[in-house]
């Protein structure tokens, strides 16, 4: 192995080189990740192997192993990467804010609702914003949100007064900031000849007994929906024999007489109006709600930029149909 020579640094390139085969484990797979041809890929990493003084992986005819050089300096590589990356970041957002690329994650039990309101504000305040949408469940979001795979997220989160945490929930995440839009309240869905379809006046202690049907695991609004049955007093949280992976289905069981379900007030109107067997009943005061929010990371060079954003969305959908129905 060549011998460090002074005041050599590593290039970028050399760096993402290595960190794509610290990743892959595999040349030309690392290659075609960072769009480099193998052979400029094996001579950036053999390059900064020179620059450094040290094996950095082990080339078989088979695999790539990290040396244990490699494997301490890879999680270094990658925070100089990440540097780099914020460095421009913030570079771009002083030079030209509400441009380039915004990397938006939604949750499921929002996206359908209230992702139009957000292109149609967009479109029209915002034209050279490059908006690209990823819908996932909540932990695999605040997951992309702190690793710098997205940079603002729309999600459901417990409302303050609940005072607790919900799975998923990014209260408590270190590094992760929110900015409140709306609460919004749930509304059971019964079907239409159940002995509480259209009252306005249901008492929270209804769910204490009724057949509730659920989201999959891993969806916040079905934590959401067992939180306000425990603090009904449901005794023994709430069995689930039948789930659904979207809202759309959930309620479609319920119009066949499996059961019934919560649904958040930007929901109902899509989900229940092309249903006659479908009706819905309101809680009595306090209602239960949700609180939704953007979220993005703390001190995020763009920080100003997703506040002004987080304003606007915040009057976009205060003026929503939703809200008059």
């Amino acid at each position: 192995m060549a011998t460090v020579v002074r005041g050599k640094q590593p290039s970028l390139a050399q760096l993402r080189a290595f960190a794509a085969v610290a990743e892959h484990l595999h040349f030309r797979d690392a290659a075609a990740a960072i769009g480099m041809s193998q052979p400029a890929l094996s001579g950036a990493v053999s390059a900064l192997e020179d620059t450094l003084g040290v094996q950095l992986v082990e080339r078989t005819t088979r695999k790539v192993l990290l040396s244990p050089a490699g494997e301490r300096l890879a999680g270094r590589a990658r925070m100089v990467l990440d540097a780099v990356g914020e460095l421009m970041e913030e570079a771009e957002a002083v030079r030209a804010p509400f441009t380039g690329v915004l990397r938006l994650g939604v949750i499921p039990t929002v996206a359908p609702y209230l992702l139009p309101t957000v292109l149609r504000l967009v479109h029209r305040e915002y034209p050279d914003l490059d908006i690209q949408v990823h819908e996932e469940q909540t932990s695999s979001l605040v997951e992309g949100l702190t690793g710098g795979r997205l940079d603002l997220l729309l999600l459901a989160v417990p409302p303050p007064a609940s005072n607790r945490l919900g799975r998923g929930d990014p209260h408590g995440v270190p590094g992760v900031a929110e900015l409140p839009l709306f609460d919004e309240e749930f509304v059971l869905v019964t079907p239409h000849d159940h002995w509480l379809a259209g009252r306005t006046d249901v008492s929270r202690d209804a769910l204490r007994e009724l057949d509730l049907l659920l989201l999959d695991e891993g969806h916040c609004l079905r934590d959401q929906t067992l939180d306000i049955c425990r603090e009904a007093g449901r005794a023994g949280g709430t069995p689930v024999t039948t789930t659904a992976a979207g809202l759309s289905t959930l309620v479609q069981l319920v119009a066949g007489g499996l059961g019934v379900t919560l649904l958040p007030r930007t929901a109902v109107r899509v989900e229940t109006a092309r249903n006659e067997q479908l009706a819905t009943a309101c809680f009595a005061e306090p209602v239960p709600t949700r609180r939704i929010a953007l979220a993005m990371r703390a001190g995020a060079a763009r920080q100003g930029e997703f506040t002004a954003f987080g304003a606007a969305l915040r009057e976009a959908v205060r003026c929503l149909p939703v809200w008059l129905a």
